[in-house]
């Protein structure tokens, strides 16, 4: 069974609808406009959505301090999320983490493949820090359409002709049909509606700053928020409760992680440039628009909070679709969950992305993945995953039943994720960037103790919800874990084997049979005669007139070099090695790469050619150097991967399978 060799993981963490290579490259073909367009629907998608929970929910923290809400507390809450948006997503992202590509490509786990090249070795450490970042992106992935599609329904809500007759009930049933629909149409790939996502979310945003301006003429005082003396005065006034309400500032910048991972698709000058021109100004003068709001509202404010307290039931308030006159809130209503609905759309392609790379890394067991488009590489579907990632959204939308209580899970895998960034960051100024010691800490540390500061503001709330992703990257570590150890030890029993060479040997003295015809036997080390060989020696005794070992080969790069793809080795007269080697982010198929090999000298006709594999039953050893329970999740792991013919888009006409059993 030929297996994508465990090296240095790295990923487009999100969305990596891939067409990769660098921006510039990117820049030239499609048009550098069309680009911005497309990145404002893919990249800012999530971002884009936090203006309707993250302002609710920071004040709802203040509020429940006690004392009603005062002038300064509205402005000091603007002022942290503004500052939020400017030290991590500005600063960090943008300026920084941005310049930090692998070969054009981001995410994670690509930053750790670079600051593995920085160290000139894989360290346990810094691949713990690299897997950690990439499972808790999973948490991520089933949040944010959850929280992103409830707080979008919620606002029917605030519409005058609906806000007595539509139950809590009726929004979250409303909800569910949304998800539902949005997971169901995933196999039909993004193609058609991928087009308009980027002008949706460009009218999203425009409309975002157009009503926050409308509403900051009303008061233009809060403009005062930009001072960061603000978020400084109400951080020393209140205390513990400015680290409570950090947990909901921080929703504010979710999602900046994908400016990052989506950076080999769109290029960095497209990214960077919607976040300058469109994306920060429209989401500043958002946040400040529904801080004018409030500051108009607060003693209507007070005494509905005070009255709900009394009543014990939960305040019903939310600024950002108060924001909209009334006639115009239904309509701000459906384009919001349109805008929720594209950001879901990013966050589970990027999802698909991921796995993928985690695949071709043998970080986890292979799954089906389906090609959607002729045209872009990275448009896939992953069925297995798909409703996966729905039962889980599903649980989520109805155990949390509402907003409020999902952003209580909301915050503490994206601070885990952005903060395994900054370990990572640090070693490439370093290392790779060769900066002195003292000006890489001196870079890196402001941003590790903001990240910190919201993670432990996060990790209060793990009672109330925040265990979900804390318990989903455990479980996704131990199942990477799993795998990886158990294909170690798997790969160590396959060494045992006889090698080919001294097999060879064996044959020029006792030749087998010879039959007309090519036969390529696939497996993980060209030394070690491959089991499926042996077996057709044994069983059959014969020996086609021409042997292809071939390797399967994933490099720590997005695409492999052409120059590197094939390589065709003359072991015997009759008998060539071929490796295949393919990127991270590329779709092994080997009958392509075959075909392709041909230009190289080897010759061979598909229909006189037969694929051997070797389909192994592992079974449980006591002296595998695993415990038994991690014996048998190894075991099922292994029986759930999809077969190797189809991972490698073998023919399965033209493919044998020989079994065996191994003892891990």
């Amino acid at each position: 069974m030929a297996q994508a060799s465990a090296g240095e993981p790295h990923s487009s963490d999100r969305g990596a609808h891939g067409s990769g290579g660098d921006g510039h490259d990117a820049t030239a073909h499609a048009g550098f406009w069309a680009l911005v367009i497309g990145c404002i629907g893919v990249v800012y998608g999530d971002i884009g959505t936090s203006p309707l929970y993250a302002f609710k929910e920071s004040i709802l923290h203040v509020m429940q301090g006690g004392g009603g809400l005062q002038r300064h507390e509205v402005l000091g809450v603007v002022s942290l999320i503004f500052w939020a948006l400017m030290i991590v997503v500005t600063l960090k992202y943008v300026i920084f983490v941005m310049q930090m590509d692998n070969k054009g490509e981001g995410g994670t786990l690509s930053l750790m493949a670079l600051a593995q090249r920085a160290l000139g070795e894989r360290t346990p450490l810094l691949f713990l820090i690299g897997v950690v970042g990439a499972s808790m992106f999973y948490g991520d992935a089933l949040i944010t359409p959850a929280i992103s599609v409830l707080s979008a329904v919620e606002g029917l809500k605030a519409v005058p002709a609906l806000e007595e007759s539509i139950s809590h009930e009726a929004v979250v049933a409303i909800g569910v049909v949304i998800l539902i629909g949005l997971f169901a149409v995933q196999s039909r790939g993004t193609g058609t509606m991928g087009k308009y996502f980027g002008p949706i979310t460009a009218l999203w945003f425009v409309v975002m700053g157009a009503l926050g301006v409308i509403n900051l003429l009303a008061d233009a005082s809060v403009l005062q928020a930009l001072l960061p003396s603000y978020a400084i005065n109400f951080a020393i006034e209140h205390g513990f409760l400015t680290f409570v309400v950090l947990g909901s500032v921080f929703l504010a910048v979710t999602g900046a992680e994908a400016l990052y991972a989506d950076m080999g698709h769109f290029g960095r000058r497209p990214i960077r440039f919607a976040w300058a021109a469109l994306i920060l100004p429209a989401l500043t003068l958002n946040y400040l628009g529904q801080g004018a709001l409030v500051l108009g509202r607060l003693d209507e404010i007070n005494v509905g909070y005070a009255a709900a307290q009394v009543a014990g039931e939960a305040f019903e308030f939310n600024p950002f679709f108060l924001l909209a006159p009334d006639m115009f809130r239904l309509p701000l209503v459906i384009l919001a969950t349109a805008a929720t609905v594209i950001a879901s759309q990013a966050v589970i392609s990027g999802a698909f992305s991921l796995t993928q790379q985690a695949i071709q890394l043998g970080l986890l067991p292979r799954m089906e993945i389906r090609r959607t488009s002729e045209t872009q590489a990275g448009q896939i579907y992953m069925p297995q995953l798909n409703w996966m990632l729905l039962a889980g959204v599903l649980a989520l939308t109805l155990a949390f039943n509402s907003s409020t209580r999902l952003a209580a899970a909301y915050g503490i895998s994206i601070t885990a994720e952005m903060l395994m960034s900054t370990c990572m960051m640090f070693i490439v100024i370093w290392k790779l960037w060769k900066r002195p010691l003292w000006l890489s800490i001196a870079i890196v540390i402001p941003f590790a103790i903001i990240e910190m500061i919201f993670l432990a503001s996060n990790l209060q709330r793990v009672l109330s919800g925040g265990f979900v992703p804390i318990l989903l990257a455990l479980g996704l570590l131990v199942v990477i874990w799993t795998w990886v150890r158990g294909t170690r030890i798997l790969a160590e029993v396959v060494r045992r084997d006889e090698p080919v060479a001294k097999l060879f040997e064996t044959l020029a003295v006792h030749p087998p049979h010879r039959v007309r015809g090519t036969a390529i036997f696939l497996t993980s080390d060209p030394d070690i005669a491959p089991a499926a060989l042996m077996h057709n020696l044994k069983h059959n005794q014969v020996l086609h007139e021409q042997i292809i070992l071939l390797t399967v080969r994933t490099l720590s790069m997005p695409r492999a070099p052409e120059k590197e793809r094939v390589k065709i080795e003359d072991f015997m007269p009759d008998v060539k090695r071929v490796t295949l080697t393919f990127g991270f982010m590329e779709t092994p198929n080997v009958v392509k790469a075959l075909t392709e090999a041909r230009k190289h000298g080897l010759k061979f006709d598909i229909m006189k050619t037969s694929f051997f594999l070797s389909r192994r039953t592992v079974v449980p050893s006591e002296q595998s150097g695993m415990p038994l329970w991690q014996d048998h999740l190894f075991i099922f792991l292994a029986r759930n991967a999809t077969n190797a013919t189809d991972f490698f888009h073998i023919p399965s006409g033209r493919a044998v399978e020989l079994g065996n059993q191994v003892m891990v």
